[in-house]
C-alpha cells in the first residue's frame, strides 16, 4: 500500500506519523478502488481536482494496513451518513432537470449563470440539420469549416458541402487534407466555441419554418381549398408560395417524394380497405399517377387484388379524399419514426 513518505513505512515508534489530510485520504480511497478493479469516473471531476488528485497520488508511497482500514472505514461511515446528494452547481442542476423544465427556462438560466450546455459539443453540432450546418460553415474560416466537416457524419458533410458555392466547397475540401496536425485540444476548443454560438442564439417560438407550418396545414385541407389558398399566396408572395408547395405532401405528391423501395412499407401499415378506397377515389391525372406508382412498386399479387377490388367500389369524393389522407398520414408517421425518408422535390435521384 502507499504512504505520504517512505519513513511512514518504518516499524515501531521510530517516528510519529503526521495526520492524513483529506486529499491524502481521498487518494487512498481512489487507489483502493482502482486496485479492486472498480470503474472510478474521475473524468467527471473538474479539471483542477483531477490535477490535484493525480499530483497527490504521485507524492504518496506506502500506507500500512491499519491506516488503510481506518481511512476506508471513515469513508464508508461518511457514505452511510449521506441521506441525499444534489448536483452542487447550476450546470449539474440543469443536466438533472433536462427535459423536466421548459427549454426557454433552461436557456435563460444557463445564460444568466454563464453555463454552457453540457455534453460533447460535437454531438450537438452533428445533430443539426444540413441547412443550419451550412449556415455555421458560412460564418467560419476555411480552417474551422474543415474541422467541422471532419467531425460530423460523412454523409451529412457531403450534403453540407453540396449546399455551398463551388469555390468555397473546394477550398474547404482541400483544407481537410491539412487537418492531420490539429491537436485534440484544438478540436475540443473549436467544438465548444461553436456550441457557445448555438447557446447564444435566441429561443424561437416555432420549431418549423413558416413555409413548413403553412404546408402542414394545407396538407389536411381539401384539394379545392388548398388550390385556392396557393393561388392567393402566388399573387401575394411568389417565392413564399413556391416554398409552401415544396413543403406540401399530398397523395398526388407520392411519385415525386416517396422512394420506390419504401412503397411496400406503406402496404404494411395501411389497411387494404383504405388503399382500395384511395385507389377507387382517384380521378385526376395526378392522383391516377400516384395510384399507378404505388401499384407498380408493390407485389403483383397485392396490386392485382387492389385493382380488382377498387374497380367495383362506389365511393364519394369526401370518403375518397379521407382515404387518401390516411395513406399520406401513414407515410408521414413512417417519416417521423425514421423508417422512410422523403425525396427532395428538386432531387431527380431515386
Amino acid at each position: 500500500m502507499q504512504s505520504l513518505s517512505p519513513l511512514a513505512a518504518l516499524p515501531g515508534p521510530l517516528l510519529e506519523r503526521p495526520p492524513l489530510t483529506r486529499r491524502a485520504k481521498a487518494a487512498i480511497v481512489v487507489q483502493f478502488l482502482l486496485n479492486e478493479g472498480a470503474d472510478v469516473p474521475l473524468s467527471s471531476l473538474p479539471d483542477d481536482l483531477q490535477g490535484e488528485l493525480t499530483q497527490q497520488l504521485g507524492r504518496m508511497r506506502y500506507v500500512d494496513r491499519e491506516t488503510l482500514n481506518t481511512v476506508i472505514q471513515e469513508f464508508s461511515d461518511e457514505l452511510e451518513a449521506v441521506g441525499m446528494s444534489f448536483p452542487g452547481d447550476i450546470a449539474g442542476a440543469l443536466s438533472a432537470l433536462d427535459g423536466k423544465i421548459s427549454p426557454r427556462t433552461a436557456a435563460r438560466l444557463r445564460k444568466e449563470a454563464g453555463v454552457r450546455q453540457t455534453g460533447d459539443p460535437w454531438e450537438r453540432i452533428n445533430k443539426l440539420g444540413e441547412e443550419r450546418l451550412a449556415e455555421l460553415v458560412g460564418g467560419e474560416s476555411t480552417e474551422i469549416a474543415a474541422v467541422m466537416m471532419s467531425k460530423i457524419d460523412t454523409a451529412k458533410a457531403a450534403k453540407v458541402l453540396a449546399r455551398l458555392p463551388g469555390d468555397r466547397a473546394r477550398r474547404i475540401s482541400y483544407a481537410i487534407s491539412m487537418t492531420g496536425g490539429v491537436s485534440p485540444d484544438a478540436v475540443d476548443r473549436i467544438g465548444i466555441s461553436l456550441a457557445a454560438q448555438l447557446d447564444a442564439e435566441p429561443q424561437k417560438a416555432f420549431e418549423k419554418k413558416p413555409d413548413q407550418r403553412v404546408g402542414a396545414i394545407l396538407n389536411y385541407a381539401n384539394s379545392a381549398k388548398r388550390d385556392e389558398l396557393l393561388e392567393g399566396l402566388e399573387e401575394t408572395d411568389r417565392d413564399f408560395a413556391e416554398a409552401v408547395r415544396k413543403a406540401i405532401f399530398t397523395f398526388a405528391n407520392i411519385p415525386e417524394r416517396l422512394k420506390k423501395v419504401d412503397v411496400p412499407k406503406i402496404t404494411r401499415d395501411v389497411p387494404a380497405e383504405t388503399l382500395t378506397a384511395a385507389i377507387a377515389a382517384a380521378k385526376s391525372e395526378q392522383d391516377l399517377a400516384a395510384v399507378d406508382y404505388l401499384l407498380e412498386n408493390m407485389s403483383k399479387r397485392m396490386a392485382g387484388t387492389l385493382r380488382e377490388d377498387a374497380a367495383g367500389l362506389p365511393i364519394n369524393a369526401k370518403k375518397g379524399e379521407a382515404a387518401m389522407n390516411r395513406v399520406v398520414s401513414a407515410i408521414r408517421d413512417l417519416v417521423t419514426t425514421g423508417e422512410v425518408e422523403l425525396r427532395d422535390p428538386d432531387d431527380d435521384e431515386e
